[in-house]
């Protein structure tokens, strides 16, 4: 993350900043998490998993990458868990808003916010946050990378290519790890556990909610049990089954689907386009097209309408 690549943000000048934004307003956000899984992986692994695939998209598309969010939101069942970082869900929603309006501000009025982790249910609030705040035109919106693969990552059993259905820290997301950072994890270390709930199989869907079951993952409190009692090994599946091979289809296609995204924003709005004011705000035209024109072309920053509450 410390290459001057012209990939991230933080590693670029002013200068640099400016000459990209002629060509490619688009930034990727890859939001994460700092949280326990296990003692063969590292604790930065949902971050990891959306950098290295935001990084690949920029080089292919010539977007820029902020450097991550590295604490995330948690569900209540992952609280105590030694090495877990949990941001209350006010501060991390208006963490994400202040960040949102600072790119905005910077120029990268296309944002797509990756998550790693499973806070799915949280960052909407802040995309929103941010628009109902500052009512300004702006392409928006969050990927959530086991939607994108939702087949992909299933079990066999489920049509999947998987022994196991995705968790935390199991075969899947340890499949995942050990195709696109290899280095930070230790397989020889990798612990078990069997993977139970207090309900019937069939109410509460598994990791990233891919099997599409009534009730979502962290839409629920009491179905099962804390994380720290249950699984103190920080891990909810077998992650001795991992395979980077196993991964390679799902991370393809979520690549393949972010440059799809990246590509049809563009396509649609090209640098420096954006919905059409009349449509998007009910802020004066006047107004908004100074916050568009920004404070060193004639215009106004996006502060001059206040900081995020």
């Amino acid at each position: 993350m410390d290459k001057a690549d012209g990939i991230y943000f933080q590693n670029m000048t002013g200068r640099q900043v400016e000459e990209r934004l002629k060509k490619n307003d688009i930034i990727l956000i890859p939001v994460g998490s700092t949280e326990n899984h296990g003692r063969g992986q590292c604790f930065g692994e949902d971050t990891f998993i959306v950098t290295r695939i935001a990084e690949t998209v920029a080089r292919e598309c010539g977007c820029t990458v902020s450097q991550p969010i590295w604490f995330g939101s948690h569900p209540w069942c992952q609280m105590g868990q030694p090495g877990t970082i949990i941001v209350p869900d006010e501060i991390f929603v208006g963490y994400l808003v202040s960040v949102i309006a600072g790119y905005w501000n910077a120029g990268f009025r296309k944002q797509i916010l990756l998550n790693g982790h499973g806070q799915e249910y949280v960052i909407p609030v802040a995309i929103q946050g941010f628009a109902k705040r500052y009512q300004v035109p702006a392409i928006i919106c969050m990927v959530n990378w086991p939607t994108v693969a939702a087949q992909e990552l299933k079990d066999k059993d489920h049509g999947g290519l998987f022994e196991t259905p995705f968790r935390h820290a199991d075969e899947v997301e340890a499949s995942i790890s050990l195709a696109l950072f290899p280095e930070m994890n230790e397989p020889e270390h990798m612990e078990d556990s069997e993977p139970f709930g207090f309900m019937p199989e069939g109410h509460v869907d598994k990791g990233g909610d891919i099997y599409q079951y009534p009730i979502p993952g962290h839409a629920q409190v009491g179905m099962g049990g804390l994380e720290v009692k249950i699984y103190p090994q920080g891990v909810i599946g077998k992650p001795t089954l991992a395979d980077a091979k196993k991964a390679e289809v799902a991370i393809d296609k979520i690549i393949d689907y972010l440059i799809k995204l990246h590509n049809d924003i563009l396509e649609r709005f090209p640098p420096g386009k954006l919905p059409e004011i009349d449509l998007v705000t009910e802020r004066d035209r006047e107004l908004v097209e100074a916050l568009l024109k920004g404070p060193r072309n004639g215009g106004k920053s996006l502060y001059s309408l206040g900081l995020p509450v």
